[in-house]
C-alpha cells in the first residue's frame, strides 16, 4: 500500500477594484473552519506587501484525499459567493506534493 504524502495548495486571489478589505475579511473567516477540517496541517491568509489587491491563501494537508475533501466542502461555497458578488477579480490555484 502506498504511503500518503502531505500536499499543499496555494491560491492567489485578486480583489476587484475597491474590494480588497472586504475580500480579506471574508478570507480570514475561513481560518478557523479550515484549521478544524480533518487532515488540515496548516492554513494561512496573507496580503501582498507590493499589491494591496492580491491575497494568498495557503493550506497544507496530510494527504490528497483530505485536501480534495476540503475543496468539496460547504466551507468553500464562500468562493462562489465572492465571485457572484464581484469581490474576486481572479483566482489562480496551484497544488503541490512531494516530488
Amino acid at each position: 500500500m502506498a504511503q500518503s504524502q502531505p500536499v499543499t495548495h496555494l491560491a492567489f486571489i485578486r480583489a476587484s477594484n475597491g474590494r480588497s478589505a472586504e475580500l480579506g475579511a471574508r478570507l480570514r473567516d475561513l481560518l478557523v473552519p479550515s484549521l478544524q477540517t480533518p487532515g488540515c496541517l496548516s492554513f494561512n491568509v496573507q496580503r501582498s506587501q507590493a499589491d494591496a489587491d492580491l491575497w494568498l491563501l495557503t493550506g497544507s494537508w496530510c494527504d490528497q484525499q483530505a485536501m480534495s475533501g476540503y475543496f468539496a466542502s460547504p466551507t468553500l461555497d464562500l468562493f462562489g459567493e465572492l465571485v457572484q458578488a464581484q469581490v474576486v477579480a481572479s483566482l489562480d490555484l496551484h497544488t503541490f506534493g512531494a516530488g
